[in-house]
């Protein structure tokens, strides 16, 4: 069974509809029913209120009831009901929401409960806002006769908005993440006064004109109980349910574009009885929605792709909303929705609200094709290259040419070394900086002048190198650069190191002694400061700070690190040496031959 951050199984809906109450002094509880309210139910007086809800598990959004077995003959007979919206109660979307456990329907008599206490506070007319799935349409229903029966005006609009069967079944479309814009679009109009029948109007073409499917590659699971179904490793279902009931098809994991591609290809087949009719020109909301597992990362990935295939087929992106808005507890996948809109319809998206779960988006359409912000110029403060050829230069080349075939022979060494206290890969990182300078001197000459050579080196490190080591040798370097502007003779060569030792540590964190490679370049910066000696050799004193670096280097293998990944290592002793100090003590080495 999977492992779930509750306090208890029996209690969890319960505790997290407290916990979100708790956390927004815009929401109240019911007494005695899992219900939540706007704190502020005076202000609907002579307004529209309008319900929603479900089982938990779906939050921030409500669902329904699992369709019955016999109506979807691919059912998953473990899959159970619905879901929660109450970050959708606010001002300018839902009045309330009546919750069940996880993935059960409310009751009666809770949802007559909601419906009574907006009754009571004044509404000119309720409107329940169900999903279509048989529980959620027997109890709200049967709620509503009940109210109807005291004299209450309310009504019910039941929103069936998946894509995902070719021919649904005498049950309909099962609602899923299409109804939060039903929401916001209900909210708007009953903010802005709409009765009860130009609502119900409104909402019903809306719903008409939307469309959504969805796509997982991992099953979910209710807390205390194994998970709903399997996946293999490399498969994904297309057009399951946000319960886990099945989909239409099972298939080999697609890269995010092409899964993208056959979504959007079933959502608006004409051959499925239950697609989405889009055209070039139509004009669109775009919901990309997490299930509840998938990082933001793969989801700006998705949405990326979900804007280029739509624009490719002419489609107006008018508003995209990207998030966690109906979510499957833990489950790793996504949905998408899509609204055709009027310019009314944007205008009620864009209206405010106060419901928590509702993005903040700035009104504006979407489009891959933006124009980027210009590219800043190179700053006054830094030197112009001179890149005219030379014996300065040829020496230069020679000598980057050698630090470059060292680093590339001992990439295995590294890569060896980091293994025991970081990611391994200290060698294919300091193999990336090699071919990155090598390629950069095939383009251009190096700079023989050394405040230039420096700041090159700097800026091709910091830009090809990559993690925390190429920002290390970008601030050394680039620190050592602004120490030597004017001035390069042999004790400024000294300077320089000590310059750019202090901006590694003032930004890196590391001191001697920390088992990183400023153990390396710290000696080797003790042993150069000989060169201010009058009579100083720079060949010699270069030999004794390349001993110097390489006496470091191995002495790391007995220190406790104290800096740098390998300081998270539980047993941060570690008998062997620190591959950033050799790789330094190998630099330093190379420049000698």
């Amino acid at each position: 069974i999977p492992k779930k951050l509750v306090t208890t199984v029996s209690g969890c809906a319960d505790d997290a509809l407290a916990g979100l109450v708790a956390c927004n002094p815009g929401l109240r509880l019911l007494q005695g029913h899992r219900v939540v309210l706007r704190d502020d139910l005076p202000a609907i007086r002579g307004r529209v209120a309008l319900l929603s809800g479900g089982g938990s598990g779906h939050e921030p959004a409500h669902a329904g009831e699992t369709p019955l077995p016999h109506l979807y003959p691919t059912h998953r007979h473990n899959a159970k009901p619905s879901s929660l919206s109450t970050g959708y109660v606010g001002k300018g979307m839902l009045t309330g929401v009546v919750a069940g456990a996880v993935f059960a329907s409310p009751s009666v008599g809770s949802v007559l409960a909601a419906i009574r206490t907006v009754a009571q506070a004044g509404a000119a007319g309720i409107l329940l806002i169900v999903k279509n799935y048989t529980g959620d349409r027997l109890n709200f229903g049967m709620a509503l006769e009940r109210a109807r029966a005291e004299g209450v005006d309310v009504r019910m609009v039941v929103v069936g908005d998946d894509c995902a069967f070719t021919t649904p079944g005498k049950a309909g479309r099962r609602g899923i993440c299409g109804t939060i814009l039903i929401h916001k679009v209900a909210g708007a109009l009953a903010e802005a006064g709409a009765s009860l029948a130009e609502i119900e109007k409104k909402v019903l073409a809306a719903a008409k004109a939307m469309g959504t499917l969805g796509l997982s590659l991992s099953p979910c699971s209710i807390p205390g109980s194994k998970p709903s179904f399997q996946l293999a490793e490399d498969e994904m279902e297309l057009g399951l349910g946000i319960h886990g009931e099945a989909g239409v098809r099972r298939m080999k994991v697609l890269p995010a574009d092409k899964a993208v591609e056959t979504m959007l290809k079933h959502m608006t087949d004409p051959s499925n009885a239950s697609h989405l009719s889009l055209t070039p020109g139509s004009s669109v909301v775009l919901v990309v929605n997490n299930l509840g597992g998938l990082s933001c990362l793969e989801l700006g990935i998705v949405a990326g792709a979900a804007v280029r295939c739509l624009e490719s087929r002419g489609i107006h992106i008018a508003r995209a909303l990207v998030g966690s808005f109906m979510t499957a507890l833990e489950m790793a996948g996504v949905s998408l929705t899509l609204m055709l809109v009027d310019v009314e319809l944007v205008g009620l998206i864009d209206a405010k609200t106060t419901a928590m779960a509702w993005p903040n988006i700035l009104a504006g359409p979407v489009t891959t094709r933006r124009e980027e912000v210009p590219a800043p110029k190179e700053g006054p403060g830094k030197p112009q290259d001179e890149t005219e050829m030379g014996p300065g230069t040829a020496r230069v080349k020679k000598v980057l040419e050698r630090v470059c075939s060292t680093l590339l022979g001992i990439q295995d060494k590294l890569n060896e070394l980091d293994r025991g206290a970081g990611d391994g890969d200290c060698g294919h990182t300091h193999a990336r900086a090699a071919q990155a300078i090598l390629e950069w001197m095939r383009s251009r000459p190096p700079p023989a002048a050394p405040a230039q050579l420096l700041y090159a080196l700097a800026d091709v490190l910091l830009e090809q190198m990559g993690g925390s080591s190429g920002v290390l040798y970008g601030l050394f370097l680039t620190a050592a650069a602004q120490s030597l502007r004017g001035c390069s003779d042999s004790p400024a060569w000294a300077d320089a190191m000590d310059a750019g030792i202090e901006a590694m540590q003032r930004y890196g964190g590391a001191a001697p002694g920390d088992r990183t490679m400023l153990d390396s370049l710290f000696a080797a910066a003790q042993a150069l400061r000989s060169l201010h000696s009058p009579g100083a050799d720079p060949l010699q004193v270069l030999a004794v700070a390349v001993q110097s670096a390489e006496a470091a280097a191995e002495a790391t293998r007995h220190m406790e690190a104290g800096a740098g990944r390998a300081s998270y290592i539980r047993s941060s002793r570690l008998e062997q040496p620190d591959p950033g100090a050799v790789a330094v003590a190998a630099v330093l080495g190379a420049m000698l031959q």
